[in-house]
């Protein structure tokens, strides 16, 4: 069998357009013959006839089937304006570009090909019919279109983890925060016991040991400060990390979305489905320990 390099699917998809094309060319051929047999219909009842009058019967022949011919061939050019519509819609809709040679129409090797490949599918669907029939297949899905929506999701799951793993080096920054402040809080309590447990001893005990605890609350503001400051850091990239978060959650709800739309009537749909529930499942995981 004559193939035309293209997939499976598109071939079957030429092969449609073809039974189409040749069963428009079988009604206007039989337009041109009835033409022809209604003039014999109409006109030859006579034995003899003038030359202005054969001239004349041609003349109206002529015209009517100009007419005929012109008409379908109008048709024609319509159809395969409306046929390119349909391809360029479904390219553009991925953002594709599609181009074409018109050189190649004229190409008489190709056309050649075709002519080749009509003839072979024809002789093989005279032979399909007299064979019990065969249910037709369902169209394959876009493997383009579904190869972009998986790249997207896996791009989204992969910021995803990235944010992930951030949150979790803040969260270890801040607890660590946290268990500075308490240590140097407690510092502060024993200086303060050990404060009030020397008042008994000399003025000049008493004034070292002042200066000695002045100094280290001193350093205590200084380093709670710096502890606070460093805190509240560590807030706002959380509170920012949580905003990307958010965003790359609502990418996620969209490409999942177009993705379930896209193969909500195939087998692979369940498939798709239950990991975007996992992911769900692991973003709301991911919020509740955001709003512990």
């Amino acid at each position: 069998q004559a193939e035309l390099g293209v997939n499976e699917h598109h071939q079957n998809e030429v092969v449609s357009y073809m039974r189409f094309a040749r069963f428009k060319r079988g009604m206007c051929l039989k337009t041109v013959d009835s033409c022809f047999q209604d003039l014999k219909d109409s006109r030859l009842v006579e034995e003899t006839f003038t030359v202005d009058e054969v001239i004349d019967m041609l003349d109206g022949l002529q015209s009517v089937v100009h007419s005929e011919v012109e008409s379908e061939l109008i048709n024609t050019t319509y159809t395969n304006v409306l046929l390119l519509r349909q391809l360029f819609s479904q390219a553009e809709k991925w953002y594709l570009k599609l181009q074409t040679d018109v050189s190649d129409l004229e190409n008489r090797e190709l056309l050649d090909q075709v002519a080749e490949f009509e003839k072979s599918e024809y002789t093989s669907s005279n032979k399909k019919s007299s064979a019990d029939p065969i249910k037709p297949k369902l169209a394959p899905l876009n493997e383009g279109g579904s190869e972009l929506l998986n790249k997207t999701v896996a791009h989204l799951q992969e910021e995803n983890e990235k944010l992930k793993t951030r949150l979790k080096t803040i969260e270890t920054q801040a607890t660590a925060a946290l268990d500075e402040k308490s240590k140097l809080e407690k510092s502060l309590r024993d200086l303060q016991m050990i404060q009030g447990d020397q008042k008994t001893n000399a003025n000049q005990d008493i004034t070292e040991l002042e200066n000695k605890v002045a100094a280290l609350k001193s350093q205590f503001e200084k380093t709670l400060s710096d502890t606070t400051a460093n805190q509240k850091f560590l807030e706002e990239d959380l509170v920012t990390t949580k905003h990307d978060l958010l965003k790359v959650q609502d990418q996620l709800s969209t490409a999942e979305k177009e993705l379930e739309k896209k193969f909500q009537q195939t087998a692979a749909y369940r498939n798709m489905k239950e990991i975007l529930t996992k992911k769900n499942e692991q973003i709301k995981d991911l919020r509740r320990r955001l709003s512990k």
